[in-house]
């Protein structure tokens, strides 16, 4: 008998089960990676700083230092390299905006913030929108999100049965757990917002958001290992292709792409590049995004070895790694989960 039964192909059912991985916690992962395109069409990026308020991201003190390491033995584990630093550029729209920034650098911000302002007069910036000035955002960077859910695929080939997790097939125990010839002591559920269609856990406040994503090709554009921010994105990838997003739709919840998209794409690269551009690729994704915006982890309020991982929303490249050892050391009963991410704040929308 097996520790672990993980639902999911995604971000979170990978970066879980190379925490189990590490923990040498036995696990068999269950999942169609074609079910939802989130993880698969994202930019990955982790940015230290909420812009809005120019403040620090949630628990980004301890976060992002967690992440690199966590990143960084998963590319030893795979022999493949997966994320890159990258500086993040935001241009400045007024005075005030800049003198609060530099403020900032000086003061609680100063891991974060580059205290230095920038001309954007440099090679790499040519054929992009800055205005006047800029400043730069330091520990930020991205996971090539593909490449790390291919190579975890392939890593964990043993263990991984490709399908499409039928829920009806469960067998529930009070100390072990049945799906099909699978017989674990526990199961995970990391199915994003597909979380809805789980009989088990269909009851978590989720509150969606889907994204669309564009894909350019532009010889002209010279940023490299750089992210332009503003009022959108543009990130390199290789090859003169670059990353451009993203959009964000609570209604409708489909991951086809959409007219509206496209023209919203269009508009937020016409604010950050002058030069001409095609476009190789449209996508669109959900992200499971909880109403309280923090992560939902942890027991079903009925079951003692059911547990769930979700919840991640658009920071999920900087929230799953530190969040996915909380889980890992509230099984282990080292300690006990955050409470800010504790599904028993919702227990009470539980009701069979």
């Amino acid at each position: 008998m097996i520790d672990f039964i993980i639902v999911g192909r995604g971000l979170a059912a990978s970066v879980i089960a190379h925490t189990l991985h590490e923990e040498k916690i036995s696990f068999k992962i269950i999942g169609d990676q074609t079910l939802s395109k989130c993880s698969k069409v994202a930019a990955g990026i982790w940015n230290p700083i909420v812009f809005k308020r120019l403040t620090k991201s949630w628990l980004a003190d301890d976060i992002v230092p967690f992440l690199n390491t966590f990143y960084n033995s998963c590319e030893q584990r795979v022999n493949k390299k997966l994320i890159t630093q990258r500086q993040l550029l935001k241009p400045f729209t007024e005075e005030q905006e800049k003198n609060l920034w530099l403020k900032k650098a000086s003061l609680e911000l100063g891991e974060f913030l580059d205290d230095t302002i920038y001309d954007p007069n440099s090679q790499s910036l040519v054929n992009c929108k800055i205005g006047n000035q800029f400043g730069v955002v330091k520990q930020s960077g991205n996971l090539n999100m593909p490449e790390f859910l291919r190579t975890t695929d392939l890593f964990f080939k043993e263990d991984l049965v490709d399908e499409i997790f039928d829920h009806s097939k469960l067998e529930i125990n009070s100390d072990f757990v049945l799906y099909k010839n699978i017989k674990a002591k526990n199961i995970i559920f990391c199915e994003g917002y597909l979380v809805k269609n789980n009989p088990l856990f269909n009851w978590i406040p989720l509150k969606p958001a889907k994204g669309e994503v564009l894909t350019i090709s532009s010889p002209e554009l010279k940023l490299k290992d750089q992210i332009l921010n503003k009022n959108g994105f543009l990130m390199d990838l290789e090859n003169d292709t670059f990353k451009v997003g993203a959009t964000y739709e609570w209604q409708e919840l489909t991951e086809d792409t959409t007219k509206k998209g496209l023209t919203e794409l269009t508009d937020k690269l016409s604010q950050l590049i002058t030069c001409n551009y095609t476009i190789t690729k449209h996508e669109a994704g959900v992200r499971p995004s909880s109403v309280d915006r923090r992560p939902i982890i942890g027991l079903h309020p009925k079951h003692t070895n059911l547990y769930v991982f979700n919840g991640l929303g658009t920071k999920g490249v900087m929230l799953a790694p530190y969040f996915a050892k909380k889980f890992v050391n509230f099984y282990l009963k080292i300690e006990d989960l955050p409470k800010d991410v504790n599904i028993d704040r919702f227990y009470s929308h539980y009701d069979h």
